[in-house]
């Protein structure tokens, strides 16, 4: 993509508190308290700083976590990802691969049938773009995502 997702500092001045300290500090929001865990329209997923596609409601699942859940990322590029030591135990966390927005942390534990990966994203890390606005916002390159085909094969 020709699409230049670098962080910058208007980028950064339009965040929230919650989305600054989500994306630039490595916070996470509260479970079942966020914007998107339960969100089943179509659409795709962006980053909030940048506006670079990340994931897509046709991978999204219900993992019971309270956060928003996907089994991959909308391009393999599109996020980047590093161990993360804070816990006890390592975990892998994953930023996106423009910006470097902290956007949450992947698991091994995901739908087997889809490849076994939980991607599971702080809400504050993400912007919805419903499909119905997909060309009007510079995303239409991911319309077919949601032609009526790939709608019933996602169900």
């Amino acid at each position: 993509m020709s699409n230049d997702y670098r962080k910058t500092p208007e980028a950064l001045s339009r965040l929230t508190d919650t989305q600054y300290r989500v994306t630039q500090e490595e916070g996470t929001e509260p479970a079942f308290r966020n914007a998107y865990w339960n969100n089943h329209e179509p659409g795709i997923y962006v980053d909030v700083v940048s506006g670079q596609p990340l994931f897509s409601s046709t991978d999204k699942y219900d993992s019971g976590t309270g956060w928003p859940s996907f089994t991959k990322p909308i391009e393999p590029d599109a996020v980047s990802t590093k161990k993360d030591w804070k816990l006890l135990l390592p975990r892998t966390e994953v930023r996106s691969s423009g910006a470097d927005s902290h956007l949450g942390h992947v698991f091994p534990d995901g739908p087997r049938q889809a490849g076994g990966l939980r991607y599971c994203m702080n809400s504050a890390a993400l912007r919805f773009v419903p499909a119905s606005s997909l060309e009007d916002e510079g995303y239409g390159a991911y319309r077919h995502l949601f032609t009526t085909e790939n709608q019933e094969h996602a169900s």
